[in-house]
């Protein structure tokens, strides 16, 4: 299997954990999860060319990193 198979597999395990990080434990490492989470999973979806992927995954990452700005700075 490819490298970036499993990188997209892990990425969908990290997005449930960062997503239960953010209910039950911390919003930053929830959020810093997440945001590692849909990183690590762009290089399949570029790969196969599931262009509706990246373009969520980028609003996504953008979303999270501008939570965790606003959490940061306060």
């Amino acid at each position: 299997m490819r490298v970036d198979v499993w990188l997209r597999v892990l990425g969908s395990f990290l997005v449930i954990a960062g997503y239960f990080i953010v209910l039950h434990i911390d919003m930053v490492g929830g959020l810093l999860t997440h945001i590692t989470a849909c990183a690590i999973s762009f290089p399949y979806f570029v790969r196969t060319r599931s262009w509706d992927v990246v373009l969520r995954l980028s609003f996504i990452i953008g979303i999270s990193a501008s939570k965790l700005l606003s959490v940061s700075t306060a």
